[in-house]
């Protein structure tokens, strides 16, 4: 997969493709749909697929609503390499690029600069200066240039639509495994191993302390896996604030079950499970200790379960 870092990228040259337009942010369900959809049609008429994705976020960069991303920019790329499109273009959205009228939106970027011939979008989505145009916009204005458009409806689960605002709500309240069925994968954290207080080494519980870019930590205590290397270490994760030392700022801190060694700068990515409790002040160092061994015990007992 070849990814273009905006419409000026010297690499970047049009020439006929299908082409879907989004945040994509999670690549969940839904996203996964449009994404069948665009590499079917390329195959079908022999078109390069294409993704044109944005960073900022647009309601970040106009500053209209603080959006906290599911995935950073580096994961999302990483979760398009494993599908089938060949290529991604990362706009930059800015001011100017939100001025952009729809019919430049469509005749100047879409058909002139990436050589659309197909067009794949959500059904809610919207383009051009004030979110003035929507897919029945978009279909008036290809129709014009012979610029086909194909509106894929959501994907819905259990009567909930699937989307990277759902999704969002669900981590935002610590619901880590409906979030995983919207995202039809556990949600990841990642990050490098960086030195803490050593307070669980001190129990007896040696955990390790993650420095990460992710933007959504849902609080409390959490089954997980951990992947280091390639291997998956069952594991226990603890976020937030440390509240039976004094409030500290939020920290990622996992616990590999059956590992052994330093892992100061490792990178590591750990897989949030099943919320096993929220967070609690114990009395002392004693009872935390206790109560981690609690956990301890009911993640062995979950991952037991599951064979």
């Amino acid at each position: 997969m070849i990814v273009y870092r905006g419409l000026d990228d010297v690499r970047l040259r049009p020439c006929p493709a299908a082409v879907a337009v989004g945040n994509f942010d999670g690549l969940h369900l839904g996203h996964r749909k449009i994404l069948s959809k665009l590499c079917g049609l390329a195959e079908k008429r022999g078109l390069r697929s294409l993704v044109l994705t944005f960073d900022p976020h647009p309601e970040r960069a106009l500053g209209k609503k603080s959006v906290r991303m599911i995935d950073t920019p580096d994961k999302r790329l990483e979760r398009f390499g494993d599908t089938c499109v060949d290529a991604v273009v990362v706009m930059s959205f800015d001011t100017s690029f939100s001025r952009l009228s729809c019919p430049d939106f469509v005749y100047r970027i879409l058909a002139d600069k990436l050589g659309a011939r197909e067009v794949v979008v959500g059904r809610d989505f919207r383009f051009g200066r004030n979110r003035r145009g929507d897919t029945a916009r978009l279909r008036v204005l290809g129709r014009r240039i012979g610029l086909a458009v194909h509106v894929v409806p959501p994907a819905v689960l259990d009567g909930r639509v699937v989307s990277s605002s759902a999704i969002r709500r669900l981590l935002g309240r610590g619901r880590v495994g409906e979030a995983a069925r919207l995202l039809g994968r556990p949600y990841e954290i990642s990050g490098h191993v960086v030195r803490g207080r050593h307070r669980g080494s001190l129990l007896g519980f040696p955990t390790a302390n993650l420095a990460t870019a992710s933007e959504l930590l849902p609080e409390g205590v959490f089954i997980s896996e951990t992947v280091r290397r390639g291997r998956i270490f069952r594991s226990l994760t603890s976020i937030g604030t440390n509240p039976t030392f004094g409030p500290h700022p939020l920290s990622v801190e996992t616990l590999l079950l059956d590992y052994r060694g330093s892992l100061y700068g490792a990178e590591l990515t750990v897989r949030l499970l099943r919320r096993l409790r929220p967070l609690k002040k114990f009395p002392d160092s004693a009872a935390l200790g206790a109560g981690i061994g609690r956990d301890v015990d009911a993640a062995r007992a979950y991952f037991l379960a599951q064979g």
